[in-house]
C-alpha cells in the first residue's frame, strides 16, 4: 500500500498542469520561461516576489463577444432603471436601448458607452454596486450560446492561472473593464482576489449615509485602463513591472510591450480567436477584441502567439 501511495503522488508530481493545451510550441515557451525563472542558480532565476504576471481579461480569460460582457450588464441596468427615467425613452443613447437596438445605441462611440456605464454605475455605494453585480452574475446568461457568463472561461487560461500561482507567480487581472464590476466575481472565478484586479476606474467619493461611513460611486473616469492605460494602470495599482503578460488586442499592446521591454527573463503572449466552432475567430477588422497591431509585432517582439483552433483541445471548462 506504501509503494502504491508512493507510486500516485509522484504521478502528480508529474501530471501535466496545462492539460487543455495541445503538445504545441506556445506550451512548449510557457513551460521552459516558467522552468527558467523558477530554477534557483539559474542565471534567469527571478525571485518570487518579481514573478507578477498581468492578464488581460476580455477575450484572454473569458469570452468578449459579441459584445463586452460588462455592456450586457450595463443593458439590463438600463431596462430595470427605465421606470424611474421616462426621459430615456426619447433620449440617446437609451431610447435605442430600450428598443433592443444596441448598434444604434453605440453608434455614438465612446460618449455613448460613457453615457451607459455612468448612468447604470453612479450613485450606487461600492457594497450596492458589488451586490447588483453578484446578483447579475449569478442568473444572467449569454445572449447566443445561453450559458452563464461566468461559465464562458477558458479552460486552459484556469490552467495557466493556476500554474503560475503553483510557480510562485503573483497573476493580476489588467483590464479594460470596470473594476468594480470584475471585482465581485474575480476569486471565485479566477482564483484572483480583488486587491489583484486593476481595471477602469470612475469616481468615488465618501460619505455618510444614516450614519454609516460610505463611498459612492460618481459619474466621472478617472483612468481608462485600456491601451496606454494599462501600463499606468499596473504601476499605480502593483507597482512592479511585469515579468509575463497575456492579452488578445491591440487594447493589451502597450501592456505587452511595456512588460517584454523590462531587463531579465520576460514572457509576452497574445490568445488568438481561430476557432469560429469552438468560440469566435475575429481578429483584424473585429470591431470587439481587434487584433492587427499586436499580430504585426508578434514575431519581431519575441511574443508567443497562440492559436485558439490548433493550440488549445477544449476552450470552456466541462459543465
Amino acid at each position: 500500500m506504501a509503494a502504491m501511495l508512493f507510486a500516485f503522488a509522484v504521478s502528480c508530481l508529474h501530471a501535466d498542469p496545462l492539460p487543455s493545451w495541445n503538445s504545441t510550441a506556445p506550451k512548449k515557451a510557457i513551460m521552459e520561461f516558467v522552468e527558467k525563472v523558477t530554477t534557483s542558480g539559474s542565471a534567469e532565476y527571478v525571485q518570487p516576489s518579481d514573478r507578477i504576471a498581468v492578464f488581460d481579461n476580455d477575450g484572454t480569460l473569458w469570452s468578449e463577444q459579441p459584445a463586452y460582457f460588462q455592456l450586457f450588464f450595463a443593458i439590463d441596468r438600463i431596462k430595470a432603471l427605465a421606470p424611474k427615467h421616462p426621459e430615456w425613452q426619447t433620449e440617446e443613447p437609451f431610447a435605442s436601448l430600450l428598443k433592443g437596438d444596441v448598434k444604434a445605441a453605440l453608434a455614438g462611440g465612446d460618449k455613448a458607452l460613457f453615457d451607459i456605464v455612468m448612468a447604470t454605475h453612479a450613485g450606487l455605494t461600492t457594497e450596492e454596486f458589488e451586490k447588483v453585480v453578484t446578483e447579475w452574475m449569478a442568473t444572467a446568461k449569454h445572449p447566443q450560446s445561453g450559458k452563464p457568463f461566468n461559465s464562458m472561461v477558458y479552460q486552459p487560461m484556469l490552467e495557466l492561472l493556476a500554474y503560475l500561482r503553483a510557480n510562485q507567480f503573483k497573476t493580476f487581472i489588467v483590464s479594460g473593464g470596470g473594476i468594480e464590476f470584475m471585482r465581485p466575481w474575480a476569486e471565485k472565478t479566477y482564483g484572483i482576489p480583488p486587491e489583484q484586479v486593476v481595471g477602469s476606474s470612475g469616481g468615488l467619493k465618501y460619505e455618510v449615509r444614516d450614519g454609516t461611513p460610505v463611498l459612492v460611486k460618481t459619474p466621472e473616469l478617472v483612468l481608462n485602463d485600456d491601451n496606454v492605460g494599462k501600463p499606468v494602470g499596473i504601476q499605480r495599482h502593483i507597482g512592479r513591472r511585469p515579468i509575463a503578460a497575456f492579452g488578445n488586442s491591440d487594447g493589451d499592446y502597450q501592456m505587452l510591450e511595456w512588460t517584454t521591454a523590462g531587463n531579465g527573463p520576460r514572457f509576452g503572449l497574445i490568445v488568438h480567436h481561430t476557432d469560429a466552432e469552438r468560440e469566435y475567430a475575429y481578429d483584424r477588422d473585429s470591431h470587439i477584441g481587434k487584433l492587427s497591431k499586436g499580430l504585426d509585432a508578434a514575431k519581431t517582439k519575441g511574443w508567443t502567439v497562440v492559436s485558439m483552433k490548433e493550440d488549445w483541445n477544449t476552450i470552456y471548462p466541462s459543465p
